[in-house]
């Protein structure tokens, strides 16, 4: 504390403290959570992340993208919040889970949203150290928007800017693994070929997401195509998996299967889609489902949790 002309000035040095969670343990040792970690920002505010940390960590993490309907929240009831209960099934194997907030609408749109995920990742890659992460291991899972935006990962991450002001923009956003639940990937034939689904159809409770460049026939053309991961996949796409209903109003099975009919026929390699007879979007509390937290375990430890497949990050 110091004085200056009668006035007093107090200074504050903020730190990042990691603490147990209550009721979420790796075997008997609580899980480490660093809340709050500022992975960069725009229009003023701070862009958020919590970071998950088993006690045994195997060196590999997860980006888990919190979002839905491209709503992003750390607590709030009113949008898609981080739940630490989720993320047991990677932590009780070892991965480090980063549990990243996005932006939300109706404020930004989907492509705003887009480069929040990009930068966390570029984030992680330039502090891996910090977080005990191997930087060429790191995976991202996510459901409905947050599967679109999984697999808009998964087809554009790749190398920064090598001249950037921030280090943090030198560094790769590529994605070593990919998993999601029913992520939209084609709004330009969404659920049949040629149907516009770029704010309209199921995705119209939704249009803000898409912004003013949907009011018009070109603009959701154009926009449809920079938002669509099937447009982005290239043979270079890491291991993906995707687990859809068949039963899906808001995001048709379709979505999945072409993207995954697009990925085979361009070449890329490691591939896995899983049909669930009967379901819609989303089943009971699917984060919690036995059977498909654990075919995203497999997915992670087949592609991630091992140290020796650790290979130089991919450059596109």
């Amino acid at each position: 504390m110091k004085t200056l002309n009668g006035l007093i000035l107090i200074s504050l040095c903020w730190t990042t403290i990691s603490v147990p969670i209550p009721g979420v343990e790796d075997g008997a040792r609580p899980i480490l959570r660093t809340e709050d970690v500022i992975y960069g920002r725009k229009s003023g505010m701070a862009l958020t992340m919590d970071v998950f940390q088993p006690a045994k960590p195997n060196k590999a993490g997860i980006l888990f993208l919190v979002n839905g309907g491209w709503l992003s929240s750390k607590s709030t009831p009113l949008m898609v919040t981080i739940d630490p209960r989720n993320y047991q099934p990677y932590l009780d194997k070892g991965y480090t889970v980063f549990a990243v907030v996005t932006s939300s609408q109706p404020v930004f749109t989907i492509s705003d949203i887009m480069g929040d995920v990009q930068r966390a990742t570029r984030y992680i890659r330039t502090h891996a150290e910090r977080f005990g992460v191997d930087s060429n291991r790191l995976g991202v899972l996510g459901s409905s928007s947050g599967g679109q935006l999984t697999l808009m990962l998964a087809t554009q991450g790749g190398p920064g800017k090598p001249d950037a002001p921030d280090p943090v923009d030198r560094a790769s956003s590529a994605v070593q693994a990919a998993a999601c639940f029913f992520p939209p990937t084609d709004f330009l034939n969404y659920g049949a070929p040629g149907k516009d689904g770029v704010g309209m159809g199921p995705m119209e409770p939704l249009k803000v997401a898409f912004g003013p460049r949907s009011l018009s026939e070109a603009g959701r053309k154009s926009l449809g195509r920079e938002i669509s991961p099937i447009y982005h996949i290239t043979s270079k796409l890491p291991p993906t998996l995707i687990i859809s209903g068949d039963n899906d109003p808001v995001v048709p099975l379709q979505q999945s299967e072409s993207f995954m009919t697009k990925a085979k026929s361009l070449g890329a390699k490691d591939l896995r889609l899983v049909i669930r007879p009967g379901k819609g979007h989303g089943w009971g509390n699917f984060w919690k489902s036995k059977e498909d937290t654990d075919e995203f375990v497999l997915w992670f430890d087949k592609f991630l949790a091992n140290e020796n497949l650790s290979i130089p990050v991919p450059i596109r």
